[in-house]
């Protein structure tokens, strides 16, 4: 039966140039994870810049969702000098998502970000990036594996986590070790002002965020919870922390009423 009454969430995307035509574009799976697993309405937003009138999305929508992407941040949003080993990039998204993301914080509308979603919410609140060094090995890197030849090889669980105990994804998870898919070739350098480190890996790269004093549920992890989601009970659990904040957000009309619960974390669970 179709729910008149589900949640809004908002899906960024990106620009991209196919043959002769730009096209505005998004990955299927987080967008089918979100209305399988937790049976929301998702809302596709082009990358519009300037022309997006971003109040006026927030009013209509419960939550929103940063997604991963084809494309690195431009380190030109981070003051330094882009070069051809960078990119490619996506100045469109990055004029899109990063004051999108700032205006959700500061309106409270519940927010999930996810692998290049972490690196735009670093971004947007003043962090910097760094290329992960490209002559590690396939075992140690935390970028897409080489040898993959399928979505499932893509998108493995391989990378280990240690979370910071009692924090917001320890609290979550229920643990203070966990298990991920981790593709990305970029990683957090300067950290932002603000952001809460919740989870790293081995190596000490960041993996897990959340935003200090922020007045809604904020989460930035840098792997792909949508992937495994019905696999998975590390993303299934993270989906669905999402998606209850998502729904207390619509009963409560747009409001975030957990503010006072501590710094980004949102309910207790």
């Amino acid at each position: 039966m179709p729910n008149p009454h589900a949640p809004v969430v908002a899906v960024t995307s990106d620009l991209q140039q196919v043959d002769d035509q730009q096209r505005y574009t998004v990955n299927v799976i987080p967008v089918n994870t979100l209305a399988r697993v937790l049976g929301v309405v998702p809302l596709v937003v082009p990358p519009l810049a300037d022309m997006l009138d971003l109040d006026a999305l927030l009013a209509r929508v419960d939550g929103v969702m940063v997604t991963g992407g084809l494309t690195n941040v431009s380190p030109a949003r981070y003051g330094r000098t882009p070069s051809d080993d960078d990119g490619p990039f996506d100045r469109a998204r990055d004029a899109t998502t990063l004051p999108l993301i700032r205006a959700a914080i500061a309106r409270g509308t519940p927010i999930l970000l996810t692998c290049r979603g972490l690196q735009e919410l670093n971004v947007a609140l003043g962090g910097s990036l760094r290329q992960e060094n490209p002559h590690r090995p396939e075992h140690r890197k935390h970028g897409t594996p080489a040898s993959a030849r399928t979505d499932d090889d893509r998108y493995r669980i391989r990378q280990d986590l240690d979370l910071v105990p009692a924090g917001r994804l320890a609290t979550i998870l229920g643990s203070e070790h966990a298990r991920v898919n981790s593709l990305h070739s970029q990683l957090v350098d300067d950290l932002a002002p603000g952001l809460v480190v919740e989870a790293t890996a081995p190596d000490g790269s960041i993996e897990a965020v959340t935003v200090a004093d922020a007045p809604g549920y904020v989460l930035g992890v840098i792997f792909h919870p949508e992937y495994w989601a019905e696999r998975d009970p590390t993303s299934l659990a993270i989906l669905r922390s999402f998606g209850e904040a998502v729904s207390v957000y619509r009963a409560a009309g747009g409001a975030a009423p957990w503010a006072a619960t501590g710094p980004g974390r949102g309910p207790a669970r």
